[in-house]
């Protein structure tokens, strides 16, 4: 252990904190990592054994106190991918069938669903362009 000197330690260390990153996906390993290759790099330069564990603790804190947060924020801040019905609700339909409040059919993201107008009293004619404001069950709420 003594021919070994003490930034080789710590890129070890560095190594072994990079496994866990990869098998757990959790970013705080890869934190810890990058203070082990910080305190490798004091070490190479001559710091003492204390300094090493100050560089690698400050490091490694410092990056978790301000990556996380900021890694927090952009998840939440995601936008959000609509699918299934949820996706065609807003968009636009043709009318292939009169459509009323009692029903109808339009061609909706190129399939036709059946459909009725969502005031009951207004009727939509063949070749209208509609907007799509819900779907009930296979049935798209039109106006």
């Amino acid at each position: 252990m003594n021919d070994i000197d003490a930034w080789v330690w710590w890129l070890v260390a560095a190594a072994a904190l990079g496994i866990p990153l990869v098998v757990t996906a959790m970013p705080e390993f890869g934190m810890f990592a990058v203070g082990a290759v910080a305190a490798a790099i004091a070490s190479g330069i001559g710091a003492g054994v204390v300094v090493q564990v100050l560089v690698f603790v400050i490091v490694s804190v410092a990056l978790i106190a301000v990556v996380r947060p900021i890694a927090a924020r952009h998840r939440k801040d995601r936008p959000q991918l609509l699918s299934g019905v949820e996706a065609l609700k807003g968009r636009q339909a043709v009318v292939l069938e009169r459509v009323d409040g009692s029903g109808g059919r339009v061609k909706l993201a190129g399939e036709i669903w059946s459909a009725r107008s969502l005031d009951t009293a207004r009727a939509y004619e063949v070749g209208q362009e509609v907007d799509v404001v819900d779907i009930e069950g296979a049935t798209a709420i039109i106006m």
